[in-house]
């Protein structure tokens, strides 16, 4: 029984450890790099599901004869075994965690649902429209711009809003929300969050639903810029965000305003698609290689040879 716990205890180990070297390199190179927010946010989707997609326990039997150089990282094997001989305190530890993490995952949902439930049963139907094809409704319920729904996402914006913004203004307000709405970020950030469920006691893991958080505004926010509609959704944020007015940002949101608005106030830059080009490239490499790394080490019968 004791070798049947540390066996999977290694596998998880050694995935979380190439896992947190790619997080580590994506940290460097998006920080280093010159390249569009939006390569750099899905540098950060692609490392928030490389923490949940050990692709080396699955792999390690079918390599394993390709693979006989691969020695086993003692460090982590100790570890493993280590944890194996406390394997119910370890468990019940990492249980309670993850029944604690869920239940407010859970609570943030059903808040989210009764929110949008709320904002269609106050919304006034004669003033909806679609933009591409995209629902969007007012409601007095809403405090300030923003997608409901997962995989079927809708546009709600606060009641008033198109008293206080000009036409452009709005537009461009509608062409954030209309980006997040398309790329289905409310999925993607539901599958990180049900990550961190499982993976809570990992640091890095609830950095980088900072990171995602960030780089989803501000890549959306490119979308805007590139429809020149760039100062205009500044002139919005700052009225949305005047605390003198009736409308407010959401918390959210407004976290992020001084880095929206110094990305926006940014003159577009040539190099920025060669930076990003070399930035995915990069990148793609080094998730190969913590892929590879985790399917090598994970090949070698680390029990046997202890």
């Amino acid at each position: 029984m004791h070798e049947y716990i540390a066996r999977p205890v290694y596998y998880v180990g050694v995935h979380l450890f190439f896992a947190s070297l790619v997080w580590f390199a994506a940290w460097t190179l998006t920080s280093i790099i010159r390249g569009t927010a939006t390569t750099k946010y899905w540098v950060w989707v692609a490392t928030s599901l490389n923490f949940v997609l050990p692709l080396g326990a699955v792999l390690d039997k079918s390599l394993a004869a390709h693979l006989s150089w691969a020695k086993p990282l003692g460090v982590i094997g100790d570890a493993g075994l280590r944890i194996a001989d406390n394997a119910m305190m370890v468990g019940a530890v990492w249980l309670l965690g993850a029944i604690l993490m869920a239940g407010r995952l859970c609570w943030r949902i059903q808040t989210d649902r009764r929110d949008a439930q709320a904002g269609q049963s106050a919304a006034d139907s004669k003033r909806n429209f679609l933009v591409q094809g995209t629902p969007v409704r007012f409601s007095p319920a809403r405090k300030g711009p923003a997608v409901d729904g997962v995989l079927h996402p809708s546009i709600c914006l606060p009641d008033g809003i198109d008293r206080l913004l000009t036409k452009s203004e709005l537009n461009a307000v509608l062409l954030h929300e209309l980006t997040h709405a398309r790329r289905r970020d409310n999925l993607i950030r539901l599958i990180h969050e049900v990550s961190l469920c499982m993976l809570w006691f990992h640091p890095l893991v609830w950095i980088t639903g900072s990171r995602l958080a960030l780089y989803r505004e501000l890549s959306c926010d490119e979308s805007v810029i590139q429809s020149a509609y760039g100062r205009e959704l500044v002139s919005a944020l700052a009225k949305l965000a005047n605390p003198e007015r009736a409308l407010s940002l959401q918390a959210s949101v407004s976290s992020y305003i001084s880095h929206r608005l110094v990305r926006l106030a940014a003159e577009p830059r040539p190099t920025d698609r060669a930076a990003s080009t070399l930035l995915s490239l990069v990148f793609g490499a080094v998730l190969l290689w913590g892929v590879f790394g985790t399917v090598a080490h994970t090949a070698c019968c680390f029990l046997a040879k202890r």
